[in-house]
């Protein structure tokens, strides 16, 4: 086109390059991996179901995580039980990220179980069945969700889709579990 002009920045020619070349090399599920890694920012938006708190943070900026973001993820994610904060794995940050930039929305995600101390987790085995003995919501690294106007079945297929983890449904509960541990479904 006569007169047309664009520039690409080195940074911006290697980068296309780098999603064009991994785009036919690897399968699609890894895409999510790929745009994680390039993002300028990384961002979460949570809404918590028991205390009614919201939070809307970039925690990833300029190549390294923001510790005073982390911390507020860390206080919203807390066991609401015992008011116990625990450290949540970045990954499990990067996970919910990837997957909330899947569905297009600014809605939250509405976490119905995110830190649990090993108090709560001992309590909630007594009741139900489907609590695990060495729970990774104890260590940070588990979160149970739902995406409000998003059906479950769609949420679990993108999750499975991520391969990052454990993903278990829980359709008459209404949320999915999500988690950074190994690759595995229920």
């Amino acid at each position: 086109m006569p007169g047309f002009q664009h520039s690409l920045s080195r940074r911006g020619f290697i980068t296309l390059g780098l999603i064009t070349a991994l785009s036919s090399a690897v399968p699609l599920e890894a895409l999510g991996a790929v745009r994680k890694m390039i993002a300028p920012e990384r961002s979460l938006s949570i809404y918590n179901t028991h205390t009614g708190e919201k939070l809307r943070s970039i925690y990833w900026c300029q190549g390294k995580y923001v510790p005073g973001a982390l911390a507020d993820i860390n206080h919203i994610l807390r066991d609401h039980r015992t008011g116990d904060i625990q450290k949540i794995d970045t990954k499990l940050l990067d996970l919910l990220h990837v997957l909330h930039r899947e569905f297009h929305t600014r809605e939250p995600f509405h976490i119905v179980s995110g830190y649990r101390s090993a108090k709560t987790n001992n309590l909630l085995r007594k009741k139900s069945r489907g609590v695990a003995k060495n729970s990774l919501h104890t260590c940070g690294k588990a979160v149970d969700i739902r995406l409000p106007g998003r059906r479950l079945e769609n949420l679990l297929t993108a999750a499975v889709e991520l391969r990052s983890g454990g993903v278990g449904f829980y359709p008459r509960a209404d949320f999915i579990h999500v988690d950074v541990g190994r690759v595995r479904y229920w």
